[in-house]
């Protein structure tokens, strides 16, 4: 993209060059963070200005959050990502679709299994039974956001045949009548295996969160042992605390 600075225009040098970053981050090479932007001392250069000028530019970017800076490695666009609460539980399709993003499914298998035993002592189910296995992969156009792996107990009656593309607990609820009412939840953050690195395309170095849950009815019998895990570039969990007085 060519860029001239108008050196006898009202306009500081430094706003023009911003206008310039602005337009360059708009474009696909540099707006999913898929390459740097060009170098400081490199533009300044360009430019025939001083590295301080391109800094300050750059800065402006920088504070409103649309570039970060990689010390020794270069500035580049930050991925916006999605933010969604812990006390709010809604579907994830429904959750998406409010903010204005198109689900894509990569991955929905659904498969019977011998699992490991964390999974039975959670269900509270025997494990001399196969249990459903529900396998999700699920994103934007753009990227892969979450890994999901549901396991249900044997009592809500499963066949494998359902259309788990819709929202699960609503298919549970109008195919099976299964109500369910609690979701008791942990979250941490973990180094991905090869696997988990392999389904969500990204490397092994990068940190990704792991949330496990147990979903259970309005008898708090468990229904569900889900585990997501969620690619931390595009995926962030909000919520509220409040102090007692």
């Amino acid at each position: 993209m060519d860029f001239k600075l108008d050196t006898k225009s009202p306009v500081p040098l430094h706003a023009q060059i911003e206008k310039y970053l602005r337009e360059l981050v708009s474009k696909e090479e540099y707006n999913k963070g898929k390459q740097f932007l060009p170098k400081e001392t490199a533009l300044a250069k360009k430019l025939g200005v001083s590295r301080n000028t391109i800094r300050q530019a750059i800065n402006k970017l920088v504070l409103e959050g649309i570039v970060e800076r990689k010390k020794g490695v270069g500035s580049k666009v930050v991925n916006q990502k999605i933010s969604t609460r812990l006390d709010n539980w809604i579907s994830f399709t429904k959750e998406m679709r409010n903010q204005g993003i198109e689900v894509v499914n990569y991955l929905v298998k659904i498969s019977q299994i011998e699992a490991d035993k964390e999974v039975y002592n959670a269900l509270g189910a025997p494990n001399t039974k196969k249990i459903w296995c529900l396998e999700k992969i699920r994103g934007s156009k753009e990227a892969k956001f979450l890994y999901s792996v549901s396991y249900f107990h044997p009592r809500v009656g499963l066949n494998g045949k359902e259309d788990f593309t819709r929202p699960l607990y609503e298919l549970l609820e109008n195919e099976h009548d299964v109500v369910v009412s609690v979701s008791k939840e942990k979250l941490r953050a973990i180094r991905p295996d090869k696997k988990i690195s392999e389904m969500l395309e990204l490397s092994p170095d990068t940190p990704i969160l792991r949330r496990e849950r147990l979903v259970c009815d309005m008898g708090e019998r468990p229904v569900e042992y889900n585990i997501v895990y969620y690619h931390t570039d595009y995926f962030s969990y909000d919520i509220d605390i409040r102090r007692e007085i």
